[in-house]
């Protein structure tokens, strides 16, 4: 069975709230070994915003679909960004600041060029994209650092079933492959052109046999012993 496209029901939803400009937020390279976590935010008009045809998770494309979407979700949407955590933050952060990290730095780009929404949607159940100061009275100095000042919205399977948050996933995803591609050049014996930094055997037989580089997360388990990454959650996203 064919899944349905995704929708801008969730979107204008939001409308009942007084939220005209809605963000779309999903991550990408949260379970690799090697580069960074990257968030997409896509923004777009709930009020007047026409479906882009073509657009699902990336998960669910192939590489050439994706590229081929990126240019038509840049003309269609009022503002789109990726932010990025290098492997070494995520190593001095932990993945759930890294990640705000990255999605703070797609926000404040957003911002930057003069976009604000109003909301985000966010893929998932676990709100890492706020400003951890609305989250919890308790948070510390560092972990209050970055994050969105406007409402995120939490939804399982918010890819799959919300054309903005989609459409942030094909462009984070793209752009975080550019970048492990790119860096392939120097490394050539992990294989990141193909595995684009996750877990694969290959992947860790290579950090075996080369050790770690500098774009590897130090704080993971990376070696190739059976079963070393499973508390990692590998899988791609």
């Amino acid at each position: 069975m064919v899944a349905a496209a995704p929708t801008l029901a969730v979107e204008r939803a939001l409308m009942a709230s007084g939220c005209r400009f809605v963000a779309g937020a999903d991550e990408v390279g949260r379970g690799a070994l090697a580069g960074p976590v990257s968030v997409g935010i896509v923004v777009v008009d709930a009020s007047s915003q026409k479906p882009l045809a073509g657009v699902k998770d990336s998960k669910l494309l192939s590489a050439a679909e994706r590229e081929a979407l990126v240019p038509l979700i840049k003309q269609w949407a009022v503002g789109h960004a990726v932010g990025h955590a290098a492997a070494d933050e995520i190593d001095a952060l932990g993945l759930m600041a890294a990640l705000r990290l990255a999605g703070t730095r797609a926000w404040n780009f957003l911002l930057g060029s003069g976009v604000r929404a109003e909301a985000v949607i966010l893929d998932g159940n676990h709100d890492w994209l706020s400003a951890r100061e609305q989250l919890d009275l308790f948070a510390t100095s560092e972990d209050s650092e970055g994050g969105v000042d406007v409402p995120v919205h939490t939804k399982v399977k918010a890819d799959l079933q919300c054309l903005s948050v989609a459409a942030a996933s094909v462009l984070a995803k793209v752009e975080r492959d550019a970048l492990l591609v790119a860096l392939d050049g120097d490394h050539p014996q992990f294989a990141w052109k193909v595995n684009k930094g996750y877990a694969t055997t290959a992947h860790r037989a290579a950090i075996d046999q080369y050790g770690p580089s500098k774009w590897h997360r130090m704080s993971w388990r990376l070696g190739g012993t059976a079963g070393a990454n499973a508390a990692n959650g590998q899988v791609e996203g």
